[in-house]
């Protein structure tokens, strides 16, 4: 049910081209400042997880240190390879960073308010399929990496590239799974009628005060919800699954041949706006939008006015900081067990978890036949096991073969120890492969 302070799709498209010039304009100071202080407080969040200080010279306690690198990088010289294609070379990290600032628009930050004597959501545009939106422009930066890799023309740039594509392929669809719990329950795509979905659970009665208990997404689809924290890591490339650009792999992925300039300055500022994209997307369909937590939501005036805007932003800092714990805690993963995560374990329980929801809403339409949902329902999750049954057993006499095989080559070579096999050395090292030792004089060094 809509409250009256909560926007719907018949209040956008009626503001003034001002309101949304300005509207436009704040949400790309923000997102810009935003990168900078982001920077900052990531360095000094896992500086303190890691016993040290962080930046602590340039300005208040480090401050303007994210500010010094930017002016650093603006006025760098800008080194270009001789190889590369120039023209993907410049286009890729406005590829990057363009769509990352779109997915932005559909986000709602609060209820209605009045700006400058006009009454106008805290969103700049909402659509009917708006999520489809934020799914496509994550998608389309992807192609900013690949880009990127390709138009360097260096070997370790390219496996960046591939393995960015790869990865968003196998993630991007866990995600958009992942999504489908909550359109079910909420019965639209739209942001805003997401957010005013999860407003007034049911109130729970105790001593004679009535509790409103939360509704929010994150506790009533806690798998859906699980998978998609998952996910917004792999999309977004971070530890420990930022593959495309592992350090000790590629030398830097698949932005190797960028130099410390302006563009290297482009490619990290879409990295950060993305994973502020996915924060908000997690606060907007699992964590109630901009909607005061409990038991601030108790206060009548928490979810009216100006007021929201605090408690989204509060809450993209407490998503950020998920990020920045998962960063200075985990190990990167092996990119095998990235692809195995990604298709073998989110998109089976994925699926599964739909099938689930699907059916509880099926009982919940009336006059149903539901003794057919549930035959429906278990005939696909016996296809599913069959399925499952049928593969992991041939894969498993793959494994075992295989594992007879390198045993047999094992016990082959440790039979011939002087043919130069593993584990056992050579016997006659004096005349290894008919190639005479050369004798070293005593005294040398």
């Amino acid at each position: 049910m809509l409250l009256a302070a909560d926007p719907s799709l018949a209040d956008f498209g009626k503001d003034p081209i001002w309101i949304s010039i300005i509207k436009a304009v704040v949400i790309f100071a923000v997102l810009m400042l935003g990168v900078l202080f982001g920077v900052w407080f990531e360095r000094k969040l896992i500086s303190r997880m890691q016993n040290r200080y962080g930046p602590n010279r340039a300005g208040k306690f480090g401050l303007l240190q994210s500010v010094a690198d930017g002016l650093k990088m603006g006025l760098k010289e800008d080194l270009m390879p001789r190889t590369v294609d120039k023209v993907i070379y410049f286009i890729a990290p406005v590829v990057l960073a363009v769509p990352a600032f779109l997915a932005f628009s559909v986000i709602p930050m609060g209820p209605m308010v009045s700006m400058f004597g006009v009454t106008t959501p805290l969103q700049l545009t909402d659509l009917p399929v708006a999520v489809l939106l934020v799914l496509a422009m994550a998608s389309i930066s992807v192609y900013g990496i690949v880009l990127a890799g390709w138009g360097s023309r260096s070997p370790y740039t390219i496996l960046g590239g591939l393995r960015a594509s790869a990865q968003v392929v196998s993630y991007e669809i866990a995600m958009g799974l992942s999504f489908v719990g909550v359109f079910l329950y909420a019965g639209t795509l739209s942001t805003s009628e997401i957010v005013a979905s999860q407003a007034g659970g049911k109130a729970l009665e105790l001593g004679g005060l009535t509790i409103p208990m939360p509704s929010w997404y994150m506790i009533l689809l806690i798998p859906s919800f699980l998978v998609y924290v998952v996910t917004m890591l792999g999309e977004t490339n971070r530890v420990p699954f930022d593959l495309p650009e592992g350090e000790g792999e590629l030398v830097g992925g698949f932005q190797t041949e960028y130099s410390n300039s302006l563009k290297f300055a482009v490619i990290m500022l879409a990295e950060y706006v993305n994973v502020f994209v996915v924060s908000a997307v997690s606060i907007t369909l699992f964590m109630g939008g901009w909607r005061a937590p409990f038991p601030i939501s108790m206060w009548d005036g928490a979810n009216s006015g100006w007021w929201p805007l605090l408690w989204f932003f509060l809450k993209m800092v407490l998503v950020f900081s998920f990020f920045i714990w998962c960063r200075a805690s985990l190990p990167r993963v092996r990119y095998d067990q990235l692809m195995a995560l990604g298709w073998k374990i989110l998109i089976p329980v994925n699926l599964g978890w739909i099938l689930l929801v699907a059916t509880m809403k099926a009982f919940q339409i009336q006059g149903v036949n539901r003794q057919l949902v549930v035959a429906l329902a278990g005939v696909v999750l016996l296809g599913c096991f069959a399925l499952w049954w049928r593969f992991d057993s041939v894969l498993q006499k793959r494994r075992e073969a295989k594992a007879a095989q390198v045993e047999a080559e094992f016990a082959e070579l440790d039979a011939e120890p002087t043919a130069g096999g593993f584990p056992v050395p050579p016997l006659d090292l004096p005349h290894y492969h008919g190639v005479a030792r050369k004798e070293v004089p005593s005294g040398s060094n």
